[in-house]
């Protein structure tokens, strides 16, 4: 399991602070250390403290979000949040993990969290293991964030605007698109086969022209997925 993320919140507003504390409070990965009304704290705060992630918002008085980004630790990942659109280029130009609009959604801040492990999956760092990359996602089920292991996926299936995922001992249904959520899994790992099925390769039992068995179940494999299906398979 990855370790404990930790994460600042810089905004002048006491509202904004809360409402994103109070989404970062649902993933079980990441916790917020503290909250700064401005640039000066947060420095202060980070020139004491091992951080990993700053929400930061850019329009602040006195010294902006853009500038404190621009003097920090490169190693101290930015999410950039702000009320005005106009910023965004300047954000990204500045290597940003993301870019959120204000007024800010759960679901919206949890894809850039989801980016956030992506982009710290591909850095060199010290404190983390080979073995401890990104290697799980979150989904909402039942008005709950669930924590869902790669390894622990057979299979995904889609139901016009939700999906099921198909774990060992039990199914996991969350209202997402099955394209969303291919893009979030790991395509060394898995395999897309039909418009409506997603199978981890791993747990792949036998393979035809036609199906893939996975968990005692046969799957169709599509006609527009066939041809790359089976090159993939055929070269394990």
């Amino acid at each position: 399991m990855p370790k404990s993320i930790t994460c600042i919140i810089v905004d002048d507003e006491a509202i904004a602070r809360e409402i994103i504390a109070s989404h970062v409070a649902q993933i079980e990965t990441i916790k917020v250390i503290a909250q700064c009304k401005n640039a000066i704290e947060a420095f202060n705060f980070i020139s004491n403290n091992k951080v990993d992630l700053i929400f930061l918002d850019i329009n602040m008085p006195e010294i902006s979000g853009i500038s404190f980004a621009k003097a920090i630790n490169k190693d101290i990942k930015i999410i950039f949040t702000t009320a005005y659109r106009d910023y965004a280029v300047e954000g990204f130009d500045l290597q940003a993990v993301d870019y959120l609009l204000k007024p800010i959604a759960f679901e919206r801040l949890l894809q850039a969290v989801n980016r956030y492990f992506e982009v710290a999956s591909t850095t060199i760092d010290t404190t983390l293991t080979t073995t401890e990359s990104n290697d799980f996602i979150f989904v909402r089920s039942d008005r709950r964030m669930l924590k869902v292991d790669f390894n622990a996926i057979i299979y995904v299936e889609s139901y016009s605007d939700y999906i099921k995922i198909h774990l060992q001992d039990e199914t996991i249904t969350t209202r997402e698109t099955i394209t969303s959520i291919e893009a979030k899994l790991p395509k060394t790992q898995f395999l897309r086969i039909h418009r409506s099925y997603i199978v981890c390769i791993a747990k792949i039992q036998s393979f035809t022209n036609e199906h893939i068995t996975v968990n005692r179940k046969a799957l169709s494999i599509s006609r527009s997925h066939k041809k790359e299906v089976l090159k993939r398979l055929e070269n394990f």
